[in-house]
């Protein structure tokens, strides 16, 4: 099951507590209400009682009503009665077929069928010696009833408020959470395009005071700034030390020439220096491998792109290896299958270089009298090229990493000449891949090889002749 989003979670949260409430306090309202209701109702009915004695009285010894007395105000029924429950004016409700007995001054309730019906009785004496009833009765239902459609109506609008605090919950929280999300894109843009010198920047404006959120924007800027610092110290560290190293290395080597060129030396102190010389070479290479990637962190590596023929330039480099690794005498042999006159803006020296690094990869790695297999073919506006060996593979959990400065796994970067590389030749490969705005990728077997596939835009020689004109 997919993960909710925290968005999500915090509105469900935030929604479900607000509706827990909201019914709570709807519940206790309507059981208060209830009560309220039937309260008010007895109160109204005896209120309205008393207030009909005025309607009542004698002239000439005839008994005299008020037209109000037979009016039904605030669903109250009136009636007059004598003292021998003689029923003598006013109404009854219908549905009201009972007699019952007189209580005076006491509300009771009395049921018929389906309703309830609320009776009120009081006495009031006109004369000495003549006492009439006055008899008061309200339906409980109907007042039940009206209070009922009230609960209906607000269990109506419940669903309404429940879409709207999501709603506004859900507005509340990504609002809020803003800054989350642009502090994730502002990582994913660092790792994309491997530049510290970006900035979350939703600092401004002395939002931060208070806010924990802005307070982790600032304090991650802030660390994005030493990081960056850190970094380049750590390039130009690199840069000096490579520069001040190639002096040396440069004099061992010409010192070394000149040494060999002394026909006295005996063959163990020639067997010596020669040595000297071959690791010197290798000390010379790195330093020229960490020059390159040195001015291309710092953006001081151009690149100078021509209209070139990749395919001339492909089966020239694999012929060159093919003679390297006949002296090693391994028995490798680089195969080529290329499509002829591929044509692409590229820069010779650094395409040479990256298919130097990926055929001299594989030759070192393959297994005796192996084969690699170095292809170029044309898929829609890409050039794709492709360096493929039968050697010793890589493991899966080292793949990932293969690209980065000096990893080198040891199932996967052991051989016979697995020694003379310093793992700094695939970061080239993948740097001059991606300045070129192609793509590089490896797939491997353990034991069975591997294969490394990069994509170059094309360029119609059409196109190249229109940007001439």
């Amino acid at each position: 099951m997919k993960r909710l989003s925290l968005k999500l979670k915090l509105t469900v949260l935030y929604t479900f507590f607000m509706v827990l409430v909201t019914c709570a306090a709807l519940a206790i309202l309507f059981s208060l209400s209830t009560r309220e209701v039937l309260s008010s109702t007895q109160s109204r009915l005896e209120r309205r009682v008393q207030d009909s004695a005025d309607d009542v009285w004698l002239r000439n010894g005839e008994l005299q009503l008020d037209s109000d007395f037979y009016s039904v105000t605030q669903d109250v029924y009136l009636s007059l009665y004598d003292e021998d429950m003689y029923f003598l004016y006013g109404r009854i409700p219908y549905g009201f077929d009972s007699q019952p007995d007189f209580a005076d001054g006491q509300v009771r309730s009395i049921t018929e069928g389906n309703t309830e019906w609320y009776v009120y009785d009081m006495s009031f004496r006109l004369t000495e010696d003549y006492t009439v009833y006055i008899r008061g009765i309200t339906s409980v239902t109907d007042a039940e009833a009206s209070f009922t459609v009230t609960i209906r109506f607000a269990l109506i609008l419940l669903p309404a408020l429940v879409v709207a605090t999501a709603f506004i919950g859900y507005r509340f929280t990504r609002r809020t959470l803003m800054p989350v999300k642009k502090i994730t894109d502002t990582v994913r843009k660092i790792r994309t395009d491997a530049d510290l010198s970006q900035r979350i920047g939703i600092t401004g404006g002395g939002r931060t005071r208070g806010d924990e959120i802005y307070t982790l924007a600032d304090t991650f800027d802030e660390m994005l700034s030493e990081l960056e610092e850190a970094f380049q110290r750590e390039k130009q560290f690199t840069s000096d030390v490579s520069h001040e190293l190639r002096t040396p290395v440069s004099v061992i080597l010409a010192q070394c020439s000149a040494c060999l060129e002394d026909e006295t030396l005996s063959a163990k102190q020639r067997e010596q220096i020669m040595l000297i010389q071959k690791k010197a070479r290798d000390m010379s290479d790195i330093i020229s491998h960490l020059l390159f990637l040195s001015r291309a962190d710092q953006g001081r590596q151009p690149l100078n792109k021509e209209y070139l023929n990749l395919s001339e330039l492909t089966g020239i480099a694999a012929e060159e290896q093919q003679l390297l690794a006949e002296e090693e005498g391994r028995g490798v042999t680089v195969e080529t299958r290329i499509e002829p006159d591929l044509y692409a803006r590229a820069d010779e020296t650094f395409y040479i270089r990256m298919l130097i690094n990926l055929i001299s990869n594989a030759v070192t790695y393959s297994k005796e009298n192996g084969h690699v297999i170095v292809s170029l073919k044309r898929s829609g506006r890409e050039i794709i090229g492709c360096v493929e060996d039968d050697g010793i593979g890589i493991e899966p959990e080292h793949l990932p990493y293969i690209w980065e400065r000096f990893y080198r796994a040891d199932a996967s970067r052991t051989g016979r000449q697995g020694e003379n590389h310093s793992g700094l030749g695939l970061s080239m490969v993948k740097w001059i891949a991606q300045a070129h705005g192609g793509t590089v990728k490896a797939e491997s077997r353990p034991g069975e090889g591997s294969r490394f596939t990069f994509t170059i835009p094309a360029d119609d020689e059409e196109a190249e002749l229109e940007n001439r004109i």
